[in-house]
């Protein structure tokens, strides 16, 4: 079996990721672990026998998931916000998952963040963290990172998930691009973090203007020069997106 992780910057669309993966039926999924025991000093982690564990620092939440993994294939999916040491000082402990990264254009999500938290720093826009991580994963895991466009995602659905499929391994299933509009318990904590994401029932770019952009506001200006080139340098390695077989 398989325990894949998705490493998101904020505001990617992971969220509508992950809702896509719990609507396949057929994987684990867990929704950042890492933020929440950054958050909070403690999460909850689903158990094989369907219950729950807690834990409370973050060498038990890859011990768990690796674990939970050889049962079922396990989907993870976090943000990097924070840039998480643990995988740095003990990068053989991740070597055996399969890194995936879902990366989407700066300008946009630099002024969504902003609009649900005004005191978001430089460093909470994620991208710098995102690249840090890719290159380690790149240098040390056993299988290569696997980086997805968000805006692949969003125009091509179909085509961008089973591109993203086929390089993790997992069955395409085409009937999980639909669910169910709704909150769910995963995000619970961060609701309102995932608001757009449950008034959908598939990807789609979600009409909204800002009225605090990168183009209009020197602080923010400066977050995307500085996580705009990290961007270029993980877009590069984008998988292609073709026609589903």
């Amino acid at each position: 079996m398989a325990l894949i992780a998705m490493w998101a910057h904020p505001r990617a669309v992971s969220t509508a990721f992950l809702r896509m993966m719990i609507a396949r039926g057929d994987v684990t999924v867990v929704h950042e672990p890492l933020v929440t025991l950054v958050d909070t000093g403690r999460v909850e982690l689903p158990a094989a026998d369907g219950g729950t564990v807690t834990v409370t620092s973050p060498d038990e939440v890859t011990a768990h998931l690796l674990e939970l993994g050889r049962d079922r294939p396990v989907f993870v999916k976090d943000t990097l916000e924070y840039r998480y040491a643990h995988l740095f000082d003990a990068p053989e402990r991740i070597a055996d998952v399969t890194h995936t990264f879902l990366v989407r254009h700066p300008a946009r999500t630099i002024s969504s963040h902003y609009a649900i938290k005004p005191t978001v720093a430089c460093h909470e826009i994620g991208y710098e963290h995102q690249w840090e991580l890719f290159e380690l994963v790149r240098a040390t895991a056993h299988r290569p990172p696997v980086v997805l466009s968000a805006e692949a995602l969003l125009g091509d659905p179909s085509r961008a998930v089973a591109a993203w499929c086929a390089a993790v391994d997992l069955p395409y299933r085409p009937e999980a691009l639909t669910w169910a509009p709704g909150d769910r318990t995963e995000w619970a904590r961060t609701r309102v973090w995932h608001l757009d994401v449950e008034r959908t029932s598939g990807f789609q770019p979600v009409a909204k203007d800002f009225p605090t952009t990168v183009a209009n506001n020197a602080t923010l200006r400066a977050y995307y020069d500085h996580h705009h080139p990290f961007y270029q340098r993980l877009i590069q390695h984008a998988i292609p997106v073709e026609e589903p077989s």
